[in-house]
């Protein structure tokens, strides 16, 4: 059964639907609270249409050719698996995987390394990234402002055509706010419509004991930051949230990401090291390598074949077809028509 949030509720978590068309948040009961708070971003049917245009047009680039899109597609639960590490303008290759984008409104902080604490800023790291699409606040407003097309879109979803930096990135956490996914095989169990089968359960117990400290259904990830045992690439020299913190503490760790849709979400980790699950799950079974020490990596699981057998069967029951191939969130009709003017 799922929860209709009303706008009482909302109030309350900081999600009030006002505008011409509300629309309903929904979760399922068995879920927490979201924690997004926003002073001032109600959701509506014009806006988050409005952000979705955003999300998926190349202007937001410095020469017109990549798009939040481009590195985030709705066909791999909005993460990416053509390149193990992101590619912008130029085909400048970044350092990091793109992580998957959905269920946000349970998360306070963003990046691997957790740079950004508001999901109404966050289309800002993107944006101005020199190695994604290296283009300013400033040319991104003007070039929205010069197209009639936008001015239309901002008015039906603001009230103005002209389209500031609030109501841009405000419009674009909108689009993400609506990327939900709690409709798996492991949510039909939640709520009695299927059964998992014999390996799925033997699985369950896999994961409970060794797994669910970090990755906490039904989310399954706390969200916090983790060491995940890698050894540091030379080449990327990548120290994780240590970079933000410059904390000793933070060296090496890395916000921990959901185990949802991972059929669609392969290459894994930061830094796209593993093509396949089986590659994860050994890593972890082994750590050979490992540069940590941290108690809950402190040493391999040990796991026997027909246990790792028993976890990947599990874990595929957290895949979300209904989310991937929602159609609601592929990429606009009306995007296509005005490109074609």
């Amino acid at each position: 059964m799922k929860v209709k949030i009303t706008l009482l509720i909302c109030a309350l978590i900081g999600l009030a639907f006002k505008g011409s068309e509300f629309i309903n948040f929904s979760y399922p009961s068995y879920f927490p609270a979201p924690v997004y708070k926003s002073a001032d971003n109600t959701l509506s049917a014009e806006k988050i249409e409005l952000g979705r245009l955003l999300f998926y047009d190349p202007i937001l680039s410095k020469d017109n050719s990549v798009s939040c899109a481009s590195c985030h597609s709705p066909y791999n639960a909005f993460a990416h698996t053509d390149h193990d590490l992101s590619h912008g303008i130029d085909d400048s290759i970044g350092t990091r995987n793109a992580p998957a984008l959905f269920n946000l409104a349970w998360q306070n902080s963003f990046m691997w390394d957790g740079a950004i604490h508001n999901l109404d800023m966050q289309a800002l790291a993107p944006v101005s990234h020199s190695k994604e699409m290296a283009e300013t606040l400033e040319n991104v407003l003007s070039k929205l402002n010069a197209n009639q097309f936008y001015r239309e879109a901002f008015y039906n979803a603001w009230k103005d055509s002209l389209a500031t930096g609030e109501h841009f990135l405000k419009a674009i956490a909108q689009f993400q706010l609506t990327l939900v996914s709690t409709d798996s095989k492991y949510d039909k169990v939640q709520t009695g419509k299927e059964a998992f089968s014999f390996q799925e359960k033997e699985g369950l117990e896999v994961f409970n004991q060794h797994c669910n400290s970090c990755h906490q259904a039904p989310l399954f990830s706390t969200y916090e930051f983790a060491n995940n045992g890698l050894p540091l690439d030379s080449t990327l020299n990548d120290f994780g949230r240590y970079g933000i913190t410059q904390n000793p503490e933070d060296s090496l760790k890395f916000k921990i990401p959901s185990l949802r849709n991972l059929s669609y979400t392969y290459p894994y980790m930061h830094d796209g090291r593993f093509s396949t699950l089986h590659e994860v799950v050994n890593h972890y079974n082994t750590l050979i390598g490992s540069e940590t020490s941290e108690e809950h990596l402190s040493e391999p699981l040990n796991l026997t074949s027909k246990n790792k057998a028993d976890l990947v069967s599990f874990l595929l029951t957290l895949n979300d077809e209904t989310f991937v191939f929602n159609p609601e969130n592929k990429y606009p009709s009306k995007l296509l028509e005005a490109n074609k003017k």
